[in-house]
């Protein structure tokens, strides 16, 4: 049965969950820049933080220290074929102007998190994320427009104005998301 989302649902959930991690998920972030320099744990890290709405969609409060689970080394090889699978499609869609590139981009947005969540492969993920965004993407594509539209605008009058605003956002993007992947996915089963 397909799923809907509703758009005030959304938003206030991405709003309660990025601020229930919020000293999380910004620990989160900061202990991923200090280990982007180091090879190999910046492979792990990096896939942590791109698949800790994941963790998030459960309803716990994530520690800071989630990114350095040895779990997200599991998924390497997967993770690259999926986001590598990702662009590959993107791509041409770019040349027909940027709205088919939009609409896939949020098509295949939760293959990832299938990926390291659900243990799926990465054509799997894909098409599966394909089928859970399915009539859902207009909200998708709205509640982000709606958080991220103050960043240009706040960023435009005053440069540390969108800085501040950057900063608190992204916890709520990864609500957003989490909020967003827990729903539309909560029927697909682990492997």
């Amino acid at each position: 049965m397909e799923k809907k989302l509703v758009f005030g649902d959304v938003l206030s959930n991405a709003f309660s969950i990025g601020l229930k991690n919020f000293l999380s998920l910004i620990g989160c972030i900061i202990l991923w820049l200090v280990t982007i320099w180091i090879p190999y744990i910046n492979v792990g890290t990096t896939i942590a933080i791109i698949t800790i709405p994941a963790a998030l969609s459960k309803g716990n409060v994530i520690s800071p220290l989630e990114i350095f689970n040895k779990k997200y080394f599991k998924y390497m090889g997967e993770f690259f074929l999926v986001s590598g699978l990702k662009y590959i499609i993107l791509l041409p869609a770019m040349m027909f102007l940027i709205i088919p590139a939009v609409v896939l981009s949020i098509a295949y947005s939760l293959a990832t998190l299938l990926v390291v969540d659900k243990g799926k492969g990465a054509s799997e993920a894909l098409k599966l994320s394909n089928q859970a965004t399915y009539g859902n993407k207009w909200i998708i594509f709205l509640v982000q427009l709606v958080l991220v539209l103050p960043l240009g605008i706040l960023g435009a009058i005053w440069e540390p104005l969108g800085l501040i605003y950057a900063i608190i956002l992204m916890p709520i993007m990864f609500g957003a998301t989490a909020y967003i992947y827990g729903n539309l996915t909560a029927d697909i089963n682990e492997e």
